[in-house]
């Protein structure tokens, strides 16, 4: 990729649509509806989503100061999803967060993705390669939300469901 940052600014961008669109078109049943015991359901998902965009803004800000920054586990550090907040709430808090990520993303310069930190879990990183990162986590936990989404879809598709075994969860 010639532009990296503007090809990732552009993923960073769709994904709160694509989110949106999600929450508020899925009944509430298929996005907490987890694939198999032990996997996120698609809000859970979401609530990562929020949970890592914080991280990720935290991150962004230490490349630019120069400084290192601590790994971040989202099974002892990450929240869970409140039952009082409906999916469209976890959406647009997302969306918000996000806008905030995007323009400070637009400061960095082609320049600065040579610049290192030390991050506790991998060592020295670039913020070259942070960036590669958070565009890949995005389509990470999307693709993963939408496998959760998918299950119930696929278990009640009778015969199609040769058409999906690779997408299909065991239980």
């Amino acid at each position: 990729m010639t532009d990296i940052l503007t090809t990732v600014r552009g993923v960073l961008q769709t994904t709160p649509v694509h989110w949106t669109n999600l929450t508020q078109a899925a009944l509430l049943e298929v996005l907490t509806i987890a694939p198999a015991p032990g996997e996120w359901s698609a809000l859970e998902c979401l609530q990562h989503m929020l949970d890592t965009e914080q991280v990720f803004q935290f991150r962004l800000q230490a490349f630019m100061k120069g400084e290192d920054f601590p790994a971040f586990n989202p099974d002892t550090q990450g929240s869970k999803p409140d039952q009082n907040w409906q999916p469209a709430d976890y959406a647009e808090k997302f969306t918000q967060l996000r806008i905030e990520s995007v323009k400070a993303l637009e400061k960095v310069t082609l320049e600065d993705l040579g610049r290192k930190a030390r991050y506790q879990e991998l060592g020295i990183v670039t913020l070259g390669e942070f960036v590669n990162e958070w565009a890949a986590h995005d389509l990470n936990h999307t693709v993963q939300a939408e496998r959760a989404m998918m299950q119930p879809f696929l278990r009640g598709c009778g015969p199609w469901q040769v058409y999906f075994k690779d997408h299909m969860v065991s239980r």
